[in-house]
């Protein structure tokens, strides 16, 4: 049997987009995905994105496996790519979606010039909501020290659906990124592992992010922690309630307008090619 795909990416963080709206669960298991995502003996990506039935009254549900095999709950890039393959589906070349992910309802928005905008819902800033124990359960994590291979590292730490851990550095050359990276995802205080994203402020409207993506390790982009950089950029007087956020694959355009308001993102989603996965 033969599993039609297409592949996208946004701003280099690639997926294969499966359609499995025909059944409960997805069509791939874990191991066969990491087959997959096998950049020399398989398709490559840095995930399986499955596009699934909607449930509790959505359009459409959302389901990932990393690289590793691991279960995200939500991917800022990965939603962009799903809302343009089903625009492909549906043959259309705008539209709205309603789309269930582990983290929460997303809406994706397609726009004229290509772009999706995200309604990505409010920050989750509580310790017990990262989850981290880095502060008391109910407490903000904001500004707080953890060290990290015998450095003292000053993080904030937002969940976005899923979990990030963000700090401020002078000079991105200076991250050491693959071995700092599984350091941070792996540290006692995140019990469900975590993303982590190091920024240096250009400018109050200007940030530029290297990320370390937990269960898929360093990646050109990451949508859900350029959101959770804008945030953490906000809570510690760093920078705009808009910004753009360089990632090595390119910008995206962020803003959280007030402590209510939801985190919008834009950015790109292009088709590379299709196939089918015997």
């Amino acid at each position: 049997m033969s599993i039609e795909f297409s592949k996208y990416h946004g701003l280099g963080n690639d997926f294969i987009l499966i359609d499995n709206r025909y059944q409960a669960e997805p069509c791939l298991t874990p191991q066969q995905a990491v087959r997959a995502c096998d950049r020399h003996r398989g398709i490559g990506a840095d995930g399986v994105i499955f596009l699934m039935p909607g449930e509790d009254g959505t359009d459409y549900a959302m389901r990932i496996f990393n690289s590793d095999g691991s279960e995200p709950e939500m991917c800022g890039n990965g939603i962009r790519c799903l809302a343009q393959f089903i625009a492909e589906l549906e043959e259309r070349q705008m539209g709205s979606y309603r789309i269930h992910t582990l983290g929460g309802v997303m809406v994706p928005q397609l726009q004229p010039d290509g772009q999706v905008t995200v309604n990505m819902g409010q920050p989750r800033l509580r310790a017990v909501e990262i989850p981290t124990t880095l502060s008391d359960p109910e407490s903000k994590v904001v500004d707080q020290p953890l060290k990290v291979t015998g450095q003292s590292w000053r993080v904030t730490c937002v969940s976005m659906g899923n979990p990030h851990c963000i700090t401020f550095v002078a000079d991105l050359a200076t991250i050491a990124l693959e071995t700092l990276g599984p350091q941070f995802e792996h540290h006692p205080v995140f019990p469900q592992r975590t993303n982590t994203e190091f920024i240096q402020v250009v400018r109050p409207d200007y940030l530029k992010m290297h990320v370390w993506e937990r269960g898929a390790g360093a990646t050109l982009a990451c949508g859900t922690g350029a959101c959770a950089a804008l945030v953490a950029g906000v809570l510690t007087q760093r920078c705009q309630p808009q910004a753009t956020v360089e990632l090595p694959g390119g910008p995206l355009e962020i803003e959280w307008s007030s402590p209510e308001a939801s985190v919008m993102m834009t950015g790109p989603a292009e088709k590379v090619f299709s196939g089918s996965l015997s």
